[in-house]
């Protein structure tokens, strides 16, 4: 599942990439002076921008936990980034060993780290796909090589719609991904909002654009079209801190501007 094909392995350097810069953000060390230089940017607009990313992963970690739980087996993380302990399939396989799961991304870095995703339980099976989420249709046929499209899959695009402007239309690209998707499946999202303090997240979105990252944050009433056609899960959308805390790792608090929420296909 491993796409090797030409042009998988090559690194740009010479501009920042969002999977760099949020591992940059949670502490890691897989990153470039490039990376660096962004991320510190936007650390220098908006100071909790760690914390964001912290409380973004344990939202991830909060929701793969529940859909295990409800009897999910199959999940596909579009967005993966670079791979940070404890991973998704580490999550749900703590809880249901026979999951598989199916992780994608377009930045050849975590390509390089994927060994690190690929250490599923015996009874499980995981396996890593480099792929661009405007490109929703070859991502569902390599996923089809490791999933049942007859039973229920988690989809999940956490921290990832806010790194797709509105011309990529990211409303079709959920659709796309959800249309093969059978009965009962389920859609995880988190976004970065400009809700709270609009002028500060323009000027953070046009460093990202300025790198070459075409990002955009939305409003609640955006984000929340998303969802629509789906059954939200309760609590809804809300900031990523009021999502299911007593499931534990939650970081952060009200103020972080992540929305959040878990639709499931009718």
């Amino acid at each position: 599942m491993t796409d090797t094909g030409s042009g998988a392995h090559r690194l740009d350097t010479s501009k920042p990439h969002s999977a760099r810069m949020y591992d940059y953000f949670l502490g890691g060390k897989d990153n470039y002076p490039v990376d660096v230089a962004a991320a510190e940017q936007v650390t220098a607009l908006f100071p909790a921008v760690s914390a964001m990313a912290r409380t973004n992963r344990a939202f991830m970690h909060r929701a793969s936990r529940l859909l295990a739980q409800r009897g999910v087996r199959q999940f596909l993380d579009v967005g993966t980034g670079i791979p940070t302990r404890p991973n998704l399939h580490q999550i749900v396989q703590g809880i249901a060993p026979e999951s598989r799961v199916v992780y994608a991304d377009n930045d050849p870095i975590v390509l390089r780290h994927a060994e690190a995703l690929l250490h599923s339980t015996p009874e499980g099976r995981t396996a890593y796909v480099q792929g661009d989420v405007r490109e929703p249709g070859k991502i569902i046929a390599a996923a089809r090589e490791t999933l049942d499209f007859t039973r229920p899959i988690a989809l999940s695009l956490v921290a990832l719609l806010h790194l797709v402007a509105d011309e990529d239309e990211p409303r079709r690209i959920v659709r796309e991904l959800l249309a093969p998707l059978p009965s009962g499946s389920y859609v995880t999202l988190s976004h970065a909002t400009g809700d709270f303090d609009p002028e500060t997240w323009e000027r953070v979105v046009e460093v990202y654009r300025k790198g070459g990252t075409a990002a955009q944050v939305r409003s609640r009433s955006e984000f929340a079209a998303f969802f629509t056609g789906l059954e939200l899960l309760d609590p809804g959308v809300v900031l990523a801190a009021e999502w299911h805390p007593e499931l534990g790792d939650r970081q952060g608090g009200t103020e972080i501007p992540l929305y959040v929420g878990i639709g499931r296909k009718p």
